[in-house]
């Protein structure tokens, strides 16, 4: 599946973006060019509609955080609405650890996000049922360290 990404009319400050499809290696530079007009109105938020969107990668995560940034920089912010199951996942993992500090390269990334998608879509979900984890890169390779939820 290709990317599609509607813009829907500003409102009251507020500026709606639908994106479906894969958001990957070969469709993020799309997006940015889509976001990039958005980015420079005067909008205090943009809204990031991702229930139609089935994949995200590394790169389109970045992409995200820049409009995160440039909404920021004038007080606004990025909310994300309606994520599947798997994209939830990958915000669950790069919010808890910068991508950057994990992974050797892009690909490795890509690699480990890709295979973590497909575990939640199948059911096979051991870091989200076994609690927080913290992810180190040995060797070139991500893994998973299973930790102790804090006491409450």
């Amino acid at each position: 599946m290709s990317l599609s990404v509607q813009i829907e009319p500003a409102a009251n400050g507020s500026q709606r973006v639908a994106i479906a499809g894969r958001l990957d290696t070969h469709t993020y530079q799309e997006l940015d060019r889509l976001l990039a007009p958005v980015l420079e109105t005067m909008n205090k938020s943009l809204v990031l509609d991702l229930a139609g969107l089935e994949y995200i990668s590394s790169a389109d995560v970045r992409s995200i955080f820049k409009a995160r940034k440039a909404l920021a920089a004038r007080g606004g912010k990025v909310l994300v609405v309606n994520p599947q199951p798997q994209i939830q996942k990958v915000f669950d993992v790069v919010k808890a650890v910068p991508m950057n500090e994990i992974f050797a390269s892009v690909a490795e990334a890509d690699a480990y996000l890709d295979a973590m998608q497909r575990k939640v879509l199948e059911g096979d979900d051991e870091y989200a049922r076994s609690g927080t984890g913290a992810f180190k890169a040995r060797a070139g390779r991500a893994s998973v360290t299973k930790q102790a939820r804090p006491a409450p």
